[in-house]
């Protein structure tokens, strides 16, 4: 675990050293690595920093939203609207490695793109530790760190939490002084839903994994677990009142973890699974059923692609 304070001190530094006069994006999704990164670094550099929102159409139901109210404090925060473009970057994409870079490349033009309108010439970002090391070891590519493209148009990409797990992040959060509904937020992946949806993303299948997360969440709030979301897999048979439905299988992801580098599947009572399902499938037309994912990591990631 590390020093908070010397930590917070010593990245403040190494930030200001690195941006120096310059100014600089900073990748805000709402999460807690992006939003301790935006912190430190408007200690170092203040109004240098442009806290710069990309709504990628892949975020959970109400994020935009929540984004907006939370971060209201930041006068300069910009709201990116890319649902399209990120769509029709990932149109025809079923592969989870290509799926990966491709969102990983939208958001760097996305950034670069808001750079050039504010004369940034650096890239601040949330990336820690277990990213580079599933990234590295060819795991899964991060958005933020192997499904980056060859050029980058900045002079420099800032990491100030690169070092840290998941937990650290938190711990640092708090020192820091934001509030929990940013410190203690469940993770949500980069690539966001994309990456919930087996094979390619279209906006249905983003509707169902979107509404069914939103059903996921809140009936298992009071089980706090570490992540908790609905997966689209594919489609099966179902029958819904006297007709034949071939419908979207929803699986649905709770596990218990300390850093995400291993994870332990939730135990939940078996009426709470029915609630869940009948919820799914009783508000989603085109869900013909609902699974429980009881695989822990390892052998499965958290995410599904």
């Amino acid at each position: 675990m590390v020093e908070t304070e010397r930590f917070i001190e010593d990245a403040v530094a190494e930030i200001r050293e690195e941006i120096g006069s310059a100014k600089a994006i900073i990748a805000l999704s709402g999460g807690v690595d992006s939003s301790v990164a935006a912190a430190l670094a408007h200690k170092a550099v203040g109004d240098q920093l442009v806290p710069v929102y990309v709504d990628t159409g892949l975020m959970r139901k109400g994020e935009t939203d929540e984004i907006q109210e939370t971060f209201a404090y930041m006068d300069r925060l910009r709201i990116v609207s890319a649902q399209d473009r990120f769509l029709e970057a990932l149109t025809g994409v079923t592969d989870p490695e290509e799926k990966r870079h491709a969102i990983g490349e939208q958001f760097i033009r996305e950034f670069e793109r808001e750079a050039r309108s504010s004369d940034a010439d650096y890239l601040v970002q949330g990336t820690i530790y277990p990213d580079r090391i599933e990234s590295d070891g060819n795991i899964k590519s991060h958005h933020n760190v192997g499904g980056l493209p060859d050029v980058v148009d900045f002079d420099g990409i800032v990491e100030p939490v690169r070092e840290l797990y998941k937990d650290e992040v938190r711990e640092v959060a708090r020192a820091l002084g934001l509030e929990s509904v940013v410190s203690e937020r469940m993770p949500f992946p980069g690539p966001g839903l994309a990456v919930r949806i087996i094979g390619e993303v279209t906006e249905d299948r983003l509707e169902v994994a979107r509404e069914a997360t939103a059903v996921v969440e809140d009936e298992l709030e009071e089980y706090e677990p570490w992540q908790a979301f609905a997966a689209v897999l594919g489609k099966a048979t179902g029958v819904k009142g006297d007709n034949r439905v071939h419908g979207h299988v929803v699986a649905v992801r709770s596990v218990e973890s300390r850093d995400g580098m291993t994870a332990r599947a939730q135990p939940l009572d078996w009426d709470v699974l029915q609630r869940i399902q009948s919820r799914i499938t009783g508000t989603l037309p085109n869900v013909s059923r609902v699974l429980y994912d009881v695989t822990h990591k390892p052998p499965a990631t958290i995410e599904y692609e």
